[in-house]
């Protein structure tokens, strides 16, 4: 059983810091991409960052030169820094990733989320 646990929001001033951790525990083969998402009160759940296994990037226009995705391959764990941050990144966020426990089965799995507020 594979399980996927975020941790690092909280409340933050508008233009602080925030750095999210999500680290993936169980039988695990290997880890393909992973991938944070958020969802802000009654919004849909929108795709912020994308990182291959070997490191190459994507973001959302909305996100573009504030946040940073990463992942430390040997501890199974993505990172999202969460810079300049606005009101409007008030979201629940999630990980996500693309992980194989057997042999040619390729799963896709989400964590149970972590609160980000941005609020003076």
């Amino acid at each position: 059983q594979v399980q996927l646990v975020e941790s690092g929001g909280g409340l933050v001033q508008p233009g602080g810091s925030l750095r999210l951790s999500c680290a993936a525990s169980g039988s695990i083969l290997s880890i393909y991409g992973m991938n944070w998402y958020r969802q802000g009160p009654g919004k849909q759940r929108d795709l912020v960052a994308t990182i291959s296994r070997s490191g190459s990037a994507n973001y959302a226009d909305s996100v573009k030169d504030r946040f940073t995705i990463s992942r430390d391959n040997a501890k199974n764990t993505e990172y999202l820094q969460m810079n300049s941050l606005k009101p409007e990144d008030t979201a629940v966020y999630y990980c996500n990733a693309d992980i194989t426990v057997v042999v040619g089965t390729l799963r896709n799995y989400w964590g149970q989320g972590t609160q980000v507020t941005v609020s003076s």
